[in-house]
């Protein structure tokens, strides 16, 4: 199947990772990489510069400034909740006095707003707040169960790669074993062959020597 990976590696049967000297040995492997690797070029050349501004706000902009040039920040202005009279040169003036009394009321009545807030929070504050904590209660419980349920299927998932896993191991030292046994046997074979040929030269050179032997050797030997 096209884009079809298939995971070679069986690190639940593999051995000899915890063995004297593998770490080490793979160690100076990477040390011996790090060594000879010498980037000659940026590899990040064919991506666009990068820009630093492009979530930044008029106000992040200027309070970065600020923070580069080191100024201190600006204190919290309280002059919207200040009471001031009319200036010194406007004492005589009507419209300057009415301009102090409009200001005058419109901070009580922002403090009269924000104590009618505080009221109704201390008396409906509370229930408003346990039914927050229920609905946040009910879905802290919701996600538990999902997380528990997502670890459940990791779980499971991680069980059946390490059953198959073990499974195909224990396949792979079956065939490795059937493997070995067959190779030793045919290496006894091919020993055991030899050394019949072997046999069967010394037969044929001792036949070629009995063959060669003249008749007269043969009347003699009758005599």
């Amino acid at each position: 199947m096209a884009g079809e990976v298939t995971v070679d590696a069986l690190p639940y049967i593999d051995q000899g990772y915890d063995d004297i000297g593998v770490r080490e040995s793979a160690l100076a492997m990477v040390e011996e990489e790090c060594r000879r690797y010498r980037p000659t070029k940026n590899y990040l050349d064919h991506l666009p510069p990068l820009n630093a501004n492009a979530f930044e706000t008029k106000l992040m902009a200027s309070e970065f400034e600020r923070i580069q040039n080191r100024q201190p920040m600006e204190t919290l202005s309280m002059k919207r909740y200040e009471l001031p009279p009319p200036p010194s040169g406007k004492l005589s003036e009507v419209s300057a006095w009415q301009e102090s009394i409009e200001n005058s009321m419109a901070q009580l009545e922002h403090q009269w707003v924000r104590s009618m807030n505080l009221e109704l929070m201390l008396e409906y504050g509370i229930e408003s707040w346990k039914a927050y904590l229920e609905v946040i209660s009910a879905l802290q419980a919701k996600t538990i169960i999902q997380l528990q349920e997502s670890k459940k299927k990791i779980q499971d998932i991680n069980w059946q790669r390490k059953q198959a896993q073990t499974q195909a191991g224990d396949k792979l030292k079956s065939l490795e074993a059937n493997w070995v046994l067959l190779v030793s046997k045919n290496y006894e074979i091919e020993q055991r062959c030899v050394e019949l040929e072997e046999e069967i030269l010394k037969t044929r050179i001792e036949i070629d020597k009995l063959n060669t032997q003249t008749p007269s050797n043969l009347t003699n030997g009758d005599a």
